[in-house]
């Protein structure tokens, strides 16, 4: 197509045709704007011996004198020798996410940075460079998960940290989603009643290894479901009664050693007696059990009379409950494990006593409590 002046006039009378196609200015070389068969028009750059296009922006969001000043200041650093991005595609980008930023962060939280990647970007993206991915192409994705706001926001957050890596990596010079505001979502406060707890428990007990007896350590631990599923054999000292986490798959980076009554030991000698993971992925035993979605849906199939819950749920009503049969908070609060506690500050510093004797009676009440509900019976044959 032969160049023109490009201007707002003209830009606003460029028509979309069959395919997309490019008007070039006459008067900045390189500088052009294409225009799509739906009729989007974003400003371009081809730079280098590879005529490579960077793109600049979606007109009107950016107008053409930003657009010219943006072009002149990227051939002025090429030019000076300034320039250092070297975008490379989606796909590959996001492999070298998996094998650099993913394999450093605990097994559950890489596998939904991948989840979150895999089900709503790749597809889109996969042969995309870096760079010619916009703000708007990004939130077109996430603008759909409106329905789902969990899934939204963890989407969006999730593909910042992506750009943001691309960006420390030098493949990008700004991330697209730059100075984007994440909706904060209303906290949650499910909390089962006695009968909800004691139908759970019954149901789990129903549904044996490995999914069962997860669910039933969460209801007599309280600890998070992927400190539950990433157990070790050798974390756990039979003869103190205590399983002892270690800070690499606990949130808060601490080593935590907690105490567990009679009903939790039976559930733990009811797993099949191995070495290593006590609740190995099915065709993966060097990884944790990671089939969450599809094996909380079949436990609520048993459930009628429970309304919608969470695993993390359980975390919370073993919370409430504690508070209920009257264990002193900062005891509960060492039972999760959880940093900011009752006893926090200077007197956490100096305050070094662990409280195992104490969080013992508390376990040990909890257990007689999910007694009295009903809810730690034999498993039905």
């Amino acid at each position: 197509m032969p160049k023109i002046r490009l201007t707002e006039l003209s830009i606003k009378g460029a028509k979309p045709l069959a395919t997309q196609y490019t008007l070039w200015d006459s008067t900045l070389p390189n500088f052009g704007l294409r225009v799509s068969p739906g009729g989007t028009k974003n400003f371009t750059l081809m730079v280098g011996a590879r005529r490579e296009r960077i793109s600049l922006g979606r007109f009107p969001i950016i107008s053409l004198a930003e657009a010219r000043a943006k072009a002149k200041a990227l051939m002025a650093e090429r030019t000076l020798g300034q320039h250092q991005a070297k975008s490379i595609r989606f796909e590959d980008a996001y492999q070298l996410f998996k094998d650099q930023h993913c394999a450093r962060k605990r097994p559950r939280t890489a596998h939904d940075y991948q989840r979150i990647l895999d089900v709503h970007f790749l597809t889109t993206f996969k042969h995309e460079r870096l760079d010619e991915i916009t703000y708007e192409m990004l939130t077109k994705i996430t603008d759909k998960l409106v329905g789902t706001p969990r899934e939204q926001s963890h989407a969006q957050a999730v593909a910042r940290t992506f750009f943001r890596w691309a960006v420390s990596r030098r493949y990008l010079r700004h991330s697209p989603l730059e100075g984007m505001q994440i909706a904060k979502l209303p906290a949650r406060d499910r909390v089962l009643h006695n009968k909800e707890l004691a139908a759970v428990y019954r149901a789990a007990r129903n549904y044996g290894y490995p999914f069962g007896h997860i669910v039933q350590l969460l209801i007599l631990s309280g600890q998070r479901c992927g400190e539950i599923a990433a157990l070790h054999r050798d974390w756990i000292d039979f003869d103190k009664q205590t399983i002892t986490l270690p800070a690499s798959i606990t949130k808060n980076g601490r080593h935590h050693t907690f105490p567990f009554g009679p009903t939790t030991k039976r559930v733990l000698e009811d797993c099949p007696m191995s070495d290593g993971l006590l609740f190995p992925a099915r065709g993966a035993p060097g990884n944790p059990f990671s089939g969450w979605s599809k094996c909380k849906a079949k436990l609520d199939e048993q459930l009628d009379a429970v309304a919608p819950w969470t695993l993390h749920d359980l975390r919370r009503t073993f919370s409430t409950g504690h508070a209920a049969l009257a264990t002193p908070p900062h005891i509960t609060e060492r039972l999760l494990n959880h940093v900011n506690g009752t006893i926090s500050g200077v007197a956490a510093i100096y305050n070094r006593y662990r409280y195992v004797d104490e969080m013992r009676a508390a376990v040990t009440l909890w257990e007689k409590h999910l007694t009295r509900l009903g809810a730690p019976i034999r498993r039905v044959a």
